[in-house]
């Protein structure tokens, strides 16, 4: 049995890679719809080895679709996605709009699929943030041996996180700076060649970005409420890959033995020790990877029950449009859908 599906936010990085997702996974499609703004209708996007063209999301009818994979920002989110769902189409968004709200599941397949069964009241299911996603992947292994009790985290994230416009001004800045160009910051408030900005998203009235707000609430909506989490989210100069330097403090006894034994039988989760010849892993190196990446594994020996670890993922994949398919195939598994 095939699926009608549609692709909102079809020519942005996130959509284009969602169509290519599905088609690299054999996802059972019969009908494939992309859509977007009135500017971009008429364009056309890649599936597989079909062109299909963009039709417009404002007047498109979604009667008769199976799933609806949403990512056009979410102010667009918020009209459009209601709209679909009221007419029997299974909305997975990845935009932030729906992921706090207590009527809409937020799911990472590896983590809390369960959550699945939960999809009926809005027919809407909330990816989370790239970054939340990387790192509950690798903390739920761990969790399940003894309870996290506490998380701190700071983030190296790519600028594909902001969309093309901003890969755009990296390459602009960076061949600028050899030219004796000043640089000219349009999408960041500073120059993000040859430099790390410690702000993602807008600061709220506690300091927090929200990029590091959305941290702690989704990792505590997805993998337990009591876990305190602190999070640094930083910008750096690099096109795709998100990596954290995570500690981790548990209320029980872990060793780094065992969470690696735990990360080597986790589907999804690709450990690199120190002692292998690649050592450790960086985001150019697993660009276009499905896994979560774990390496640089060692107790913390500043308290009682503590580890440290490297975590690097494809912000466009397993961030974003992979986790999205992830969750279609486990409703499908489950008999959901």
């Amino acid at each position: 049995m095939g699926y009608k599906v549609a692709v909102v936010g079809a020519t942005g990085n996130v959509g284009r890679e969602i169509l290519n997702t599905l088609h690299e996974r054999e996802f059972p499609v019969d009908e494939i719809y992309a859509l977007a703004s009135q500017r971009s209708v008429g364009r056309e996007v890649s599936f597989g080895d079909k062109d299909v063209k963009v039709k417009n999301l404002e007047d498109f009818d979604f009667t008769g679709i199976d799933f609806v994979f949403s990512s056009p920002g979410a102010k667009v989110s918020a009209k459009f996605a209601p709209k679909a769902a009221a007419a029997g189409a299974v909305v997975i968004d990845n935009t932030s709009h729906f992921r706090m709200d207590p009527e809409v599941p937020l799911v990472v397949p590896e983590v809390n699929p369960e959550a699945l069964k939960d999809f009926a009241k809005k027919n809407i299911i909330a990816n989370p943030n790239c970054s939340t996603i990387q790192m509950v992947v690798a903390l739920k292994p761990l969790h399940d041996i003894a309870p996290i009790k506490r998380v701190v985290v700071s983030t190296y994230q790519s600028v594909s996180g902001s969309g093309k416009d901003a890969m755009d001004e990296l390459f602009a800045q960076t061949r600028g700076v050899y030219v004796n160009e000043v640089p000219a910051p349009e999408v960041y408030s500073k120059q993000i060649a040859f430099n790390v900005i410690p702000q993602i998203d807008v600061f709220m009235d506690d300091r927090m970005t929200k990029e590091e707000w959305k941290m702690v609430v989704e990792t505590k909506k997805i993998l337990d409420p009591k876990i305190k989490v602190c999070a640094s989210c930083v910008r750096v100069p690099v096109f795709v890959g998100h990596a954290e330097m995570v500690n981790v403090e548990f209320e029980e006894e872990i060793t780094a033995a065992q969470a690696k034994k735990a990360w080597n039988e986790t589907e999804g989760v690709t450990l690199i020790d120190l002692e292998t010849e690649i050592e450790y892993v960086t985001p150019s190196e697993i660009a276009g990877e499905d896994d979560v990446f774990i390496s640089r594994v060692r107790e913390d020996i500043t308290v009682e029950n503590g580890l440290n670890f490297w975590c690097a993922a494809d912000n466009l994949r397993k961030g974003a449009a992979l986790n999205a398919v992830q969750i279609a195939e486990k409703m499908i598994e489950m008999k959901l859908k």
